[in-house]
């Protein structure tokens, strides 16, 4: 699925100042809600946590992509936000994180989900990439320079293997 089907520019935020890992992942709920209305923040929320106790979902290199399955949801749903000043994320590499992408999948994983998860870390693995979005000032600056940058990340990049 082409990413500007699993994340619309409204899900989109640039610059939010986070406290700490917990707070960023609030902030994460929040945008992720507005693709679910039906579903509770609090209910996205703690799947993340729950998500993160099994293993940190840093990248490396200042980004991260918390992600769970979340029951009554069909599709692949996804927010990210810049932080204004990086946090401390429980990085494997020691590295405060300053992108956050968040995904929510349905409970039941198809092909199709699994390649959502693959483009996202493919995505967030180019350096050149995750170095624009850094650039970025403004939240749809930041939407378009994923979109477009998403169409150039180099399909090679590393990507890890144990996000499903």
């Amino acid at each position: 699925m082409p990413l500007e089907n699993i994340i619309k520019p409204d899900r989109v935020l640039c610059n939010a100042m986070a406290r700490s890992k917990q707070h960023g992942l609030e902030i994460v709920s929040e945008l992720l809600l507005r693709s679910t209305p039906e579903i509770a923040s609090e209910l996205i929320f703690e799947c993340l946590i729950d998500r993160e106790r099994l293993g940190c979902t840093s990248l490396e290199r200042g980004a991260a992509f918390p992600h769970c399955r979340v029951d009554g949801i069909e599709e692949s749903n996804a927010a990210l936000i810049k932080l204004s000043e990086p946090i401390d994320f429980d990085s494997s590499d020691g590295e405060p994180v300053d992108l956050v992408f968040g995904m929510i999948l349905p409970t039941e994983l198809d092909e199709s989900h699994h390649a959502d998860i693959k483009l996202v870390t493919r995505v967030l693995s180019d350096e050149g990439l995750r170095a624009r979005l850094r650039g970025m000032n403004s939240s749809n600056n930041l939407y378009d320079a994923l979109i477009n940058g998403a169409a150039l990340a180099a399909p090679e990049a590393e990507c890890p293997t144990n996000f499903a």
